[in-house]
């Protein structure tokens, strides 16, 4: 494959506009991976921005391919994606010969059609078991249908003489842990149906699986043949996948989360080759370029946002917490444009009645310890919480973003975020 003379030529150093990377909360003041690559190896940053486009593109068909079942009932999630697939297939984006026989492959294997029949034999398996809407939607109305009857028996006790309560006082015990069971229960029941499940999936839509992990391998594979033509060093390129069923890449690390596999890559130079030399500024650089979503290489799945909030001057009263985890990748990157400043108030005056009853969870269905506050500022136009939970005995860590003051006005480009 041959590159333009465009795509070698100096660039000016990009400006911040494109981001800042955070970890635990704490904005870093360097600039970020990406950018420093590309400043040294003197790449455009369209070609940075293509490279990226096809990693996401691939590690969502991977992930996809792998958890279909965690897609269950997520249209908004499904379409979001498909967007973005469809911007970057468009024929004004394809400007290479491979890159139109990378389409060519798209459009011949149906992808979107595939996605779109898996999907719904995931949710027809869904329903058979019970499950027949989203998760964090059969949470919320649980906390609705336990939040009201206790509302009704507090207004009740009002009227009581006061030697009932004696009597009333287990009973509204009762209502304020009912929640964090009932939550757990549900939790542990999905996770319970897509452990049992998984398997039996696969085996019965193998065949449209393989057509994706089929063209996740072409797409890898056209990224690996672009990077080595740009003589960009394969191993400052590292990445997570869901799975070893691609070519070509060379394991760094594994790990396992609740029973699922995860596998840090980079890309392996062809047999014989010597791999190209990291330039004297990036000797340093440790961490990969397309960093995993989330936060510090934890699972993307672990972004809470709060829901139906009640809050005023930075005090939050009430609010229900809702599992964002088809959001995470657009979360990260509105995480990566904040300014970030640790919040003034202890925890447990920004949410003073925290507990099992008003609080924040872990996927495993445990209340989350909040060890870190920040208060995030985006663009200037929206100040919110990020509330870092201590690392649970799962193995997990959560982290939630809330508004301010449920007064406070929501861009149009965060609505999707924040907005019920």
């Amino acid at each position: 494959m041959k590159n333009s003379e465009n795509d070698k030529e100096p660039q000016t150093p990009p400006s911040d506009f494109q981001g800042q990377r955070y970890e635990r909360g704490r904005k870093t003041s360097k600039r970020t991976q990406g950018q420093m690559i590309q400043a040294a190896l003197g790449l455009a940053p369209q070609l940075v921005q293509e490279i990226e486009k096809k990693l996401f593109i691939a590690r969502f068909l991977d992930f996809f391919s792998e958890e279909t079942l965690d897609f269950v009932y997520k249209e908004r999630s499904i379409d979001q994606y498909k967007n973005e697939i469809h911007q970057f297939l468009n024929p004004l984006n394809v400007p290479t010969e491979e890159d139109k026989l990378l389409k060519k492959s798209f459009e011949d294997k149906k992808i979107l059609d595939v996605i779109n029949n898996l999907k719904k034999n995931a949710e027809k398996l869904a329903a058979s078991k019970g499950f027949t809407q989203p998760i964090d939607k059969k949470l919320r109305n649980m906390n609705l249908i336990v939040t009201i009857p206790m509302f009704g028996l507090l207004i009740f006790l009002m009227f009581l003489p006061s030697q009932y309560m004696l009597i009333i006082f287990p009973i509204l015990c009762l209502f304020c842990m009912a929640p964090q069971f009932i939550r757990a229960s549900i939790i542990k029941k999905w996770f319970n149906f897509k452990e049992s499940n998984r398997h039996e999936f696969y085996t019965e839509n193998r065949d449209d699986i393989l057509i994706l992990k089929d063209y996740t391998g072409e797409l890898l594979e056209n990224i690996r043949a672009r990077l080595l033509d740009l003589k960009v060093p394969l191993q400052l390129i590292k990445f997570v996948l869901h799975s070893r069923d691609y070519e070509n890449l060379k394991l760094i690390n594994q790990r396992t989360i609740r029973g699922l596999p995860q596998y840090f890559f980079s890309f392996e130079y062809p047999p014989g080759m010597k791999p190209f030399p990291i330039p004297e500024m990036l000797q340093n650089l440790q961490q990969p370029m397309f960093r995993e979503p989330g936060v510090v290489e934890k699972p993307e799945k672990n972004f809470i946002v709060l829901k139906d909030v009640k809050a005023k001057d930075g005090i939050i009263n009430s609010f229900v917490p809702t599992l964002k985890s088809f959001l995470a990748d657009k979360i990260n990157e509105l995480l990566n444009n904040c300014d970030f400043t640790r919040a003034p108030r202890d925890f447990t005056k920004i949410i003073p009645k925290y507990s099992p009853d008003i609080g924040i969870y872990c996927v495993c269905g445990e209340i989350a310890e909040i060890i870190n506050t920040q208060i995030c500022n985006w663009k200037n136009q929206l100040k919110f919480y990020l509330f870092e939970g201590k690392s649970c005995d799962c193995g997990e860590t959560i982290y939630a973003l809330s508004i301010m003051d449920d007064s406070d006005e929501i861009p149009e480009d965060l609505k999707e975020i924040f907005s019920n």
